[in-house]
């Protein structure tokens, strides 16, 4: 341990002899006295006033030294052995959260009590170390631990005030009592502080201590370390933080909840200052440096912006996958994680699958305000119960909730959260109008203490709208390997957290024919098969039975090539399609060779209409095996996980088209049915794609029985999307509404960007493939040769039977399936006929 001196002071000798008068000599002696009259015999001598003082004065300090001394003594030789082991420091293992990235590293999600990023000595601002020091320890590279200046210091102040006032402890002390002490104010507890002050500082440099203390000191709002705070607080890495902000963090840790910039700004800002003037007198900064800190406006993360892109489906997906993985150990062991997802591709995402559902909001009507509250006259008790109210009813992205205070069929005003007084009119109105006419109902009626939504256009302008009740979701992946790009679970993760992508299993509606349609091709069928679009008779399953005579609500359109069929989703075709070829052998092709689910695709006829249950995830994945030429893949969204210090512990072994992944379909098959699928994309119900001006897209559209599901599966060569909307209660979603207007929009919305840059790229016909009058036929299969030329066009087999050119029929396709139906699908395919439109 350093020993401290007092250095020489002429109030103070440094030897035992008597002070010396001005003159150098020694005073004149007097005449002896008697010796009975000398000290110590007979009458006492009388000492003198200031010797008494003297001597008492020496006493004091003689006291003090030894009872210094003897606590030193049991510093030492009792308290010091009791001293814990600087393991903690030595290898120091801090409560690091879990965190999310993108894959070009984006934070979108964090998770654990302490937020905390650690971050090395040589990666901290240098400006940030300077504020630091300047008001926390500026002598922290010369004292040994213990600044006794600084106690001193402190000590005079309290005498002063009376009581204490300032501390003295230093950075070292900080670290020491951060990490084995208590925050408890007691002599015994400052003198164990100390000695581990010492003890530290002998252990580790200065460097190192520094970095201890920036990456464990708390900092409010969960925040532990400069680094983390650096990102709660101005949502940026530490590297990027200005002069201005770093003085802030540096302000936070003598009292974090007083100093809060974002919740006491204006402390916060005069403590900024002090500081800054505190780096400019220790000459850590220059004057032009310091004017231009105090001038920088104070900027703070606010709620609901504390990630840039918005993947919180995606962030809870790893959650739970992690916590599967490692339990509780999650939130606490530093681990990081990089997805797949494309930070640009996730926000576009997010923006088309919002326009999408509030166009389909726009389109239905506005409901009325969402609810109200009796406003008191003008003043604070106006503002408390507008706050209240609004407190209640949260924004919603760029929906903002505000309460109607003037109204009339011209003008709204409202005020929001924050007390900004709004005004409506306009086009603004138009979506509201019928609730501003006298006439509404008084639930419907926008009147003042109304609670509605507003948004702002693209000009600034702001219309009232409302919160909706549909729900929208888009997923993208590559299809080479399953990588995920984007995947947004729903409207709002904060208003539902369920994941429409993952968790619910909706009806495909026809977005599910192009399998049948792909099944049917290795049974002889082709492109250029003719299939009647007419009635189906199916004649009675048991004798004396009843015959049954299904019919769509489109006009038939009677024989068509199975291209114009799909094209135009011809739901009697594709039941004619499957009736030829058997439902047993669709499942099994279905299931072996797109993932899909047996149970959830059971073999009869109204599988041909996407009567069974898929989730969006898994329809991307069957629409990877056609854009990457047959290989299946396995979807992926874990691209890599790292342990604390940055080392990997985990990569993804994806599946590779070409390389390891399974060939479930064939080239030739994968290739005929891109060329279908772009017919779809371009001339039939998804031509809403031509905006894109691409001709490398395929996709096909989707609407369920009554029009409960909205679906649009689409692809280009490098990625696959699909898109849906529908309610979390199922239920109709307009009579007029089918999955080209519901999906199709979203997913061109994406695709905008999403492909921007992309060069076109068309597949090469692979062998086995060969074209006849324009249109594709299996080489094998051709007319006259295998080839199915028609279905359905002989009156004694309407129901499907085989036609080939040679001119033979059957009442049975080669599946073996018998045109007989039970009562139950009867009635499915009626109820899907019904409604089932592209």
């Amino acid at each position: 341990m350093p020993i401290i001196k007092r250095p020489p002071s002429p109030h103070y000798p440094s030897d035992d002899r008597e002070p010396s008068f001005s003159n150098g000599r020694q005073p004149p002696r007097g005449p002896e006295p008697p010796r009975d009259e000398r000290p110590g015999r007979g009458a006492p001598r009388r000492r003198s006033i200031g010797a008494s003082i003297a001597l008492g004065f020496f006493g004091l300090i003689a006291t003090l030294c030894v009872v210094g001394a003897l606590i030193v003594g049991y510093a030492l030789v009792v308290m010091e052995p009791q001293l814990p082991s600087l393991d903690a420091l030595t290898n120091y293992q801090p409560k690091v959260p879990l965190r999310i990235y993108t894959a070009d590293h984006v934070l979108i999600g964090e998770f654990g009590e302490e937020r905390r990023q650690l971050v090395r000595f040589q990666d901290i601002p240098d400006i940030q170390k300077k504020a630091v020091l300047a008001i926390e320890d500026y002598r922290f590279y010369e004292h040994g631990g213990v600044d006794f200046v600084g106690i001193l210091r402190a000590g005079m102040a309290d005498l002063m005030h009376g009581g204490a006032s300032q501390g003295a402890s230093t950075i070292t002390m900080q670290v020491a009592r951060n990490f084995f002490l208590s925050s408890e104010k007691t002599y015994t507890r400052k003198i164990y502080e100390m000695l581990l002050a010492y003890k530290i500082e002998r252990a580790l440099t200065k460097d190192q201590i520094l970095e201890l203390y920036m990456n464990q000191i708390y900092l409010g709002q969960r925040a532990y370390g400069f680094s983390a705070a650096a990102r709660v607080y101005f949502g940026k890495d530490l590297k990027d933080i200005t002069l201005a902000q770093a003085a802030m963090l540096a302000g936070l840790p003598k009292a974090p909840s007083a100093y809060n910039p974002i919740v006491n700004p204006h402390r916060a800002k005069i403590r900024q200052e002090y500081i800054l003037k505190r780096m400019l007198d220790l000459g850590y900064i220059t004057q032009a440096q310091y004017d231009e800190a105090i001038k920088e406006p104070l900027q703070t993360k606010t709620a609901g912006n504390e990630y840039s892109v918005h993947a919180e489906y995606v962030a809870e997906m790893v959650r739970q996958m992690m916590y599967a993985q490692y339990k509780d150990e999650t939130y606490t062991r530093g681990l990081t994680v990089t997805t797949t997802i494309d930070s640009a591709d996730q926000n576009a995402a997010y923006a088309a699958v919002r326009k999408g559902v509030m166009d389909y909001e726009r389109r239905h009507g506005y409901r009325g305000p969402e609810g109200f509250v009796q406003l008191p006259a003008d003043g604070d008790d106006r503002d408390q119960a507008i706050e209240d109210a609004l407190t209640d009813h949260p924004d919603n992205g760029d929906l903002v909730s505000a309460v109607v205070t003037e109204a009339n069929p011209k003008t709204v005003t409202a005020q929001l959260l924050d007390g900004t007084a709004v005004t409506v009119t306009g086009d603004g109105l138009r979506f509201a109008a019928g609730a501003l006419s006298p006439r509404a109902s008084q639930a419907q009626r926008i009147r003042p203490g109304s609670i509605v939504r507003l948004m702002a256009d693209e000009k600034g302008n702001w219309q009232i709208t409302q919160l909706p009740q549909v729900q929208g979701a888009l997923v993208s992946l590559t299809p080479q390997d399953g990588a995920i790009r984007a995947l947004i679970g729903g409207f709002d993760f904060n208003q539902n957290k369920f994941n429409h992508i993952t968790q619910a299993w909706r009806q495909p509606g026809s977005s599910f024919k192009p399998f049948i349609y792909s099944a049917s091709l290795e049974k002889g069928l082709g492109p250029a098969t003719i299939i009647n679009d007419a009635p189906l008779y199916f004649p009675p399953s048991t004798p004396g039975g009843d015959a049954w005579e299904p019919k769509d609500d489109d006009q038939p359109d009677g024989p068509m090539p199975m291209r114009l069929a799909l094209q135009k989703s011809k739901n009697l075709v594709s039941i004619r399609i499957l009736s030829y070829i058997g439902t047993k052998y669709a499942q099994d092709y279905v299931t072996q060779r797109f993932g899909f689910d047996a149970d959830k695709t059971p073999p009869y006829l109204p599988m041909a209409l996407g009567a069974g249950l898929v989730t969006p995830l898994q329809s991307a994945g069957a629409y990877s095996v056609f854009a990457n030429g047959g290989y299946r893949i396995n979807p992926y969204l874990i691209a890599e996980v790292d342990d604390v210090h940055g080392q990997p512990i985990l990569r993804a072994q994806p599946l590779v088209a070409g390389r390891n992944a399974p060939q479930t379909l064939t080239p030739r098959n994968a290739y005929v049915m891109n060329s279908l699928l772009h017919s779809v994309a371009t001339a039939g119900t998804g031509a809403g794609t031509n905006v894109l001006h691409r001709d490398d897209l395929q996709g096909k559209t989707g609407t369920t029985n009554d029009a409960k599901d909205g679906w649009f599966a689409g692809y280009q060569r490098t990625l696959v999307a699909v898109a849906w909307m529908g309610y979390d209660q199922p239920k109709s979603l307009g009579s007029r509404e089918f999955g080209a207007q519901l999906a199709l929009p979203i997913w061109v919305e994406y695709m905008q960007r999403a492909l921007r840059g992309v060069p076109q790229e068309e597949p090469a016909m692979p062998e086995g493939v060969t074209t006849i009058n324009g249109e594709l036929y299996f080489a094998d299969m051709t007319p006259g040769n295998g080839f199915v030329a028609s279905i359905g066009l002989d009156s004694a087999n309407l129901a499907g039977a085989a036609s080939d050119a040679s001119g033979a029929t059957g009442n049975m396709g080669p599946g073996g399936m018998t045109p007989s139906v039970t009562t139950t699908e009867k009635q499915q395919i009626m109820d899907l006929f019904e409604s089932n439109k592209p």
